[in-house]
C-alpha cells in the first residue's frame, strides 16, 4: 500500500513536469492577404479581383502551418473586409509576431511575368516606386488617412521611408526570409525570378518583427492569371511559401545552416549599431564592407571567409553579421568591395558608421570631408 501511495505521488508531479519540460516556443506568423473589402486591388477583367486570390492563398497558408503545432497563426483578415495598412500593422505587433507576411499578386500594363519579394527600404528604382506606390494607394480608402499618414507622400519618390532602430534590427531576417521565398517560389515552382528588392510600403512601415510582401504573379498575364486563379495553382503557392516560412524558422533558431542563393537579391543596408570588436575611433568615420549573415557564429579568421582579412562580426538579434575591412575613404571601401565581389561575396555591400552607430553612405561622405 505504501509503494503504491509512492508511485500516485510521483506520478502527479513527474508527469506535469515532464510536459513542462518538452514544451517549444510558440513561433508567430501573421499572414496578411493584401485588400480586401471596397479595396479590390488589381481588376482583371471586371471579374476577378486580386483581394479574393489572395485571400484564398494566405488561408491555405495558415492551414498548412497550423499542422505544425509549434506554430501559431494569426490573420489580418480571413474575409472580405478592408483592413486599415495601419491596423495590419498593429495585428502584428500587439500579438509579438516572429514574421510578417503580406501576400499580394503583381499587375502591369504588358504580359510580364515572375515574381518578387520585397523588404522595407529605399525606393532602389522607379519600377520598385510605382510598385510600392500601388499598394499605398489603398490608404485614400481609409477613414481619416491624412492624420493617420501624414508623413507619407506616396506620390513623390523622394518622400522616403525611413526605417525606425527597430526595424533596422531587424533587416537581415527580413531579407534572408525573402531570399528563401524566393528561393521556393522559382526553384521549386519554377516561376521567373524577379528578385528580392527594397520599397517602400506602408505596410510593411508599420511592423517590428521581419517582414515581407511577397508579389506571387502577375494577374495581368494571361497564363499567370489561369495558374493565380487555379485551385492547383493557389495549392502550389500556399505550399511553397508555407515551406519557406518553415525553413526560416529552423534558420532563425539555429537549427539549419541554410543559407539561400546569393543572387536572387540586390538590397542596400540601412543603420544599424557599430560591431563590437571593431569600434569607431570618436570623431571619424568608418567603412566597412558587409559581406554576409548567419544565425551561426564563425570564428572571424580569413579561412572562414574566402580568405578575407580583417573580419569583424556583430550579433543582429538572433543573427550573426560579418563585415570585411575597417577604412577611413569611401574610396578606400570601394576598393574593399570589390575585393569582396572578387571573392564570391556578389551581394556586398558598403556600411558606414560613425560615432558607433550605421549611418548613410552620404552623410559619411560629408562627414569625410
Amino acid at each position: 500500500m505504501k509503494l503504491l501511495r509512492l508511485i500516485l505521488f510521483w506520478l502527479c508531479w513527474a508527469v506535469p513536469l515532464s510536459g513542462y519540460a518538452q514544451k517549444t516556443p510558440v513561433f508567430k506568423v501573421v499572414l496578411d492577404a493584401g485588400h480586401g473589402g471596397k479595396d479590390p486591388g488589381k481588376v482583371v477583367n471586371k471579374t476577378i479581383y486580386e483581394k479574393d486570390v489572395v485571400l484564398k492563398i494566405a488561408l491555405l497558408v495558415g492551414k498548412k502551418l497550423e499542422a505544425h503545432p509549434d506554430i501559431k497563426v494569426i490573420y489580418t483578415r480571413k474575409t472580405d473586409e478592408l483592413i486599415d495598412l495601419y491596423e495590419r500593422g498593429a495585428i502584428a505587433n500587439k500579438n509579438k509576431a516572429d514574421v510578417f507576411v503580406s501576400i499580394h499578386c503583381n499587375a502591369h500594363e504588358t504580359q510580364v511575368e515572375g515574381t518578387e519579394t520585397y523588404v522595407l527600404g529605399l525606393n532602389a528604382n522607379e519600377q520598385n516606386f510605382e510598385v510600392a506606390k500601388a499598394e499605398n494607394s489603398v490608404i485614400y480608402l481609409e477613414d481619416d488617412y491624412k492624420k493617420k499618414y501624414a508623413q507619407y507622400n506616396i506620390n513623390s519618390p523622394e518622400s522616403i521611408i525611413g526605417l525606425s532602430i527597430m526595424q533596422e534590427e531587424f533587416l537581415e531576417q527580413s531579407i534572408q526570409l525573402a531570399k528563401i521565398v524566393q528561393s521556393q517560389l522559382t526553384g521549386v515552382m519554377k516561376r521567373a525570378n524577379r528578385g528580392v528588392r527594397q520599397a517602400g510600403f506602408i505596410v510593411l512601415h508599420q511592423t517590428y518583427m521581419p517582414s515581407i510582401l511577397i508579389e506571387t504573379a502577375f494577374l495581368t498575364s494571361n497564363e499567370e492569371r489561369k495558374f493565380l486563379t487555379s485551385e492547383k495553382g493557389q495549392e502550389e503557392f500556399a505550399e511553397n511559401i508555407a515551406t519557406a516560412i518553415l525553413t526560416y524558422k529552423k534558420w532563425i533558431q539555429g537549427q539549419s545552416s541554410y543559407v539561400a542563393p546569393s543572387d536572387t537579391v540586390s538590397v542596400h543596408g540601412t543603420g544599424r549599431k557599430q560591431p563590437a570588436n571593431h569600434p569607431t575611433e570618436k570623431g571619424s568615420v568608418s567603412y566597412k564592407v558587409q559581406i554576409s549573415s548567419s544565425p551561426k557564429r564563425l570564428e572571424a579568421k580569413p579561412f572562414n571567409f574566402k580568405g578575407l582579412s580583417p573580419i569583424s562580426t556583430e550579433k543582429d538579434g538572433k543573427v550573426y553579421v560579418y563585415y570585411y575591412g575597417n577604412a577611413k575613404r569611401h574610396k578606400e571601401a570601394l576598393t574593399l568591395l570589390s575585393n569582396a565581389k572578387k571573392k564570391g561575396y556578389k551581394d556586398a555591400y558598403i556600411a558606414a558608421f560613425y560615432l558607433g552607430k550605421r549611418i548613410t553612405i552620404e552623410k559619411a561622405k560629408q562627414i569625410e570631408k
